[in-house]
């Protein structure tokens, strides 16, 4: 009986084992709205910065304003907290806020307002013209709404972000609100 039991304890331990290698070696699935197959990331050339020139690091963008009254706040403190949870990963990876607000987000007001929140986060602005472009291919709504009386005015845009792996292909988005976990294990599942 000992023996039995011994023989039976053994094979359920080596079931076990094989069971979590089994599930261990899953390939990590991306969150978000995966893009299926993965597509060549739409060029962005803003100031003196092009996708191309990141090829090698994963690449996360959102387009959003400075005087965005919550979303882009939000979006660019969780921007900042994957980066203080890469380690010393954050080196692979670019983060990017694009304006959709060129009237009052200049070169300067952007690199200042991104670096408020983390020095590593690269603001970027340009011409309507230029940023039309990328607007279009990245799919973004932006619309102004009317000023107040006192010529305050916001901007609707798209809430998404934009996960571009190294070989330069997009491959998911994200709403906002989509946790930081999902996010980080993405970015990490890119960069092996």
């Amino acid at each position: 009986m000992k023996k039995y039991l011994f023989w039976l304890a053994l094979g359920l331990a080596a079931g076990l084992i094989l069971a979590a290698a089994t599930f261990l070696a899953q390939p990590h699935r991306l969150g978000g709205s995966v893009i299926e197959p993965p597509q060549p990331a739409p060029e962005v050339a803003l100031e003196d910065f092009t996708i191309a020139q990141a090829r090698g690091k994963a690449v996360l963008v959102f387009f959003g304003y400075t005087n965005c009254p919550d979303v882009c706040p939000a979006t660019l403190g969780m921007m900042k907290t994957l980066l203080e949870r890469l380690g010393t990963q954050a080196g692979q990876v670019q983060m990017l806020f694009i304006t959709v607000d060129p009237k009052r987000d200049t070169p300067e007001k952007m690199h200042a307002y991104t670096a408020a929140f983390d020095p590593r986060i690269r603001g970027l602005s340009g011409s309507e013209t230029e940023l039309e472009k990328v607007w279009q291919a990245y799919g973004v709504f932006r619309e102004e709404q009317p000023p107040s009386a006192g010529g305050a005015y916001t901007v609707d845009h798209t809430s998404r972000a934009y996960l571009i792996d190294p070989q330069g292909r997009l491959r998911t988005t994200y709403t906002f609100g989509t946790s930081a976990d999902v996010i980080l294990a993405d970015v990490r599942s890119l960069l092996k």
